[in-house]
């Protein structure tokens, strides 16, 4: 999304042993491509940002809204700032700044957030798919069962093992070499396009992206599916046509954002580095890490009544504020 890349600048193997800095090539070489898109991204951002602040400020803000599901959701929203803060940024000042570059330490420290907040949502849409399971299919024990301490319990203990398996890719990639090529043809420091980059063995690397990575990944997205499968035997139970809408409609939002995000992210990852494609890894990656956060607030919220209810109340409030107050 910079300038033309026949200026980049390439280390070789020969005179220097390993980068300091990678260049992030963006999605396009054409200046007028670049300026569309840093248009887009800037949009995107904001909005991802506006809706999904705006998601977390009505649920604190109103009382009806402090149940399990509306607190899952808030932590998902504020997730999803983060997650689309360890890139977008970095896309818009190169190409305010006329720059491609980022520090190795940079990269590196990019590569830890963003294996974070993205198993951060990963855990998060599972945590909220088995508080659906026990609204429906256990609804008179659903207050006993989804305690405070329980929810607390499962959102600090998806932060501890995000962290940890976060911590464990970001090490094994800074043990790596890199020398030589130094051009990155993504818009963020992904761990595929680096390891291809390497010119150590990334065996270890792949080796725990397909193993480690697929449980971490992989376990969330079973405990979506058990949910669901009871969910639907539940539902199917439910004698009147009204009833079995009702229910299912309460997780329609829910699977839509699972069909987004584990469609991108399977496609992406769990494929040796060799077989991935630039176009195909760009376009995933931007699905996920810039379409999907922007999208979530939207979809929880236009077929939410309480969600509606709670946005149009913050908004007229701060219309109705007095100008001195607003001052």
């Amino acid at each position: 999304m910079l300038p033309d890349t026949a200026g980049l600048r390439l280390m070789s193997s020969t005179n220097q042993s390993s980068v300091s800095e990678f260049l992030l090539l963006g999605l396009s070489r054409q200046p007028q491509q670049q300026q569309l898109l840093f248009l887009l991204f800037l949009i995107m951002y904001l909005a991802t940002v506006l809706g999904n602040l705006l998601i977390i400020l009505a649920i604190s803000t109103d009382s009806r809204l402090h149940t399990p599901m509306y607190f899952f959701l808030s932590n998902l929203s504020f997730s999803d700032v983060c997650f689309s803060s360890t890139t977008v940024p970095k896309v818009l000042a190169n190409h305010i700044l006329g720059s491609q570059a980022i520090s190795f330490s940079g990269c590196v420290t990019q590569l830890y957030f963003l294996c974070v907040f993205a198993d951060m949502d990963n855990f998060l849409l599972a945590v909220m798919a088995y508080d659906r399971y026990v609204a429906i299919c256990h609804p008179l024990h659903y207050r006993t069962k989804m305690t405070y301490k329980l929810c607390s319990l499962l959102v600090l203990g998806s932060w501890v093992l995000t962290n940890l398996n976060a911590l464990l890719h970001t090490l094994l990639m800074a043990q790596l070499s890199f020398c030589g090529d130094n051009i990155i043809p993504h818009f963020f420091c992904d761990a595929n396009p680096l390891l291809k980059l390497s010119c150590s063995d990334t065996h270890l690397n792949d080796l725990m992206i397909l193993t480690e990575g697929t449980m971490i990944v992989v376990t969330p997205f079973v405990c979506i599916l058990i949910s669901y499968i009871h969910i639907t035997c539940a539902v199917l139970r439910v004698s009147s046509t009204g009833g079995r809408w009702k229910a299912f409609s309460t997780c329609g939002s829910h699977l839509a954002v699972v069909c987004l995000f584990y469609g991108t992210i399977i496609s992406l990852y769990f494929n040796p580095s060799s077989s991935h494609s630039a176009g195909r890894d760009l376009a995933a990656a931007m699905m996920y890490t810039v379409v999907t956060p922007m999208l979530n607030p939207f979809i929880y919220s236009l077929r939410n009544r309480d969600m509606k209810g709670a946005l149009r109340k913050v908004l007229t409030m701060n219309l109705h504020l007095p100008r001195s107050v607003r001052k």
